[in-house]
């Protein structure tokens, strides 16, 4: 695969974005790198890849399971934040102005994996706006590929582009209109693992911490998870951290402040006594 960061496409050159590179490790629920690697499987020449739609509240690990799924096929990975305000060519190709005045094609990150052949995660889709899901439909049907109206040109993906959006169950600012929702599938249901997943995922986080503190985090989410709280292993994560920094500093009792000041009064009836 090339090293250089711009492409051209009919005549017009892009600068292209830098892969992310994260520790994410994905622990627990084999079953779900299962499903999505078989949705971007192609089982004939004539097949394309799908785009799965990751579906779980905040902190469940939507994110890390496509990073991990994707670094598993050797992609690069790149990682694009959705948010209300993203506009059609925040996803593309934007326009700056460079040295001399002269006008510069920055390609997004998803373009970018499009054209390098690498695996896009665009988190959190749900915040984002009708029009902006628009602009990517040819990319998600047996088209794959995009307009840019500010480049004045058509970029097609690479046989090997992967693509899937995560979305938060309780945090969806638009619903996906019906033509967007058709073209994500499959629906990757996320939810909260068991307890010995969970107390290895805070084990491969927190490495540095003792087995009273993991036992104590992993009991708290699932006291939690049973009485339908919306904690997750990222907030036991955070908890651990910071209950190990007040410990260090001789405050008493630094899990029960930490499980406070970290996620709020809320979490009292699930700390131990």
């Amino acid at each position: 695969m090339s090293t250089s960061r711009t492409a051209t496409i009919d005549g017009v050159e892009l600068h292209l974005a830098h892969p992310d590179e994260l520790p994410f490790v994905w622990v627990g629920q084999p079953e779900l790198k299962t499903q999505l690697l078989a949705a971007w499987m192609q089982v004939h020449p004539e097949d394309v890849p799908l785009n799965p739609r990751l579906l779980g509240k905040p902190g469940v690990g939507k994110t890390t399971l496509a990073y991990a799924a994707a670094r598993e096929l050797g992609r690069e990975v790149y990682l694009f934040q959705a948010t209300m305000d993203t506009r059609p060519e925040d996803l593309i190709v934007q326009p700056v102005v460079a040295e001399g005045g002269r006008i510069r094609y920055v390609a997004s990150s998803i373009v970018t994996a499009m054209i390098r052949g690498g695996a896009v995660v665009l988190d959190e889709g749900n915040r984002m706006a009708e029009k902006s899901w628009a602009s990517l439909a040819p990319l998600l049907d047996r088209r794959r590929y995009v307009e840019s109206i500010v480049a004045g040109i058509k970029i097609p993906a690479h046989p090997d582009f992967r693509f899937c959006v995560t979305m938060n169950e309780d945090a969806s600012t638009f619903d996906l209109p019906e033509y967007i929702h058709s073209r994500l599938t499959p629906q990757i249901l996320i939810e909260f693992p068991t307890r010995d997943e969970e107390r290895r995922i805070l084990e491969t986080n927190l490495p540095f911490a003792d087995d009273a503190l993991l036992d104590y985090l992993a009991d708290f989410l699932q006291r939690a998870h049973a009485a339908g709280e919306p904690f997750t292993v990222r907030d036991g994560i955070n908890l651990g951290r910071y209950a190990l920094k007040l410990g260090s500093t001789g405050v008493g009792d630094a899990r029960a402040l930490s499980a406070r000041l970290v996620l709020g009064e809320d979490a009292a009836p699930y700390l131990e006594d």
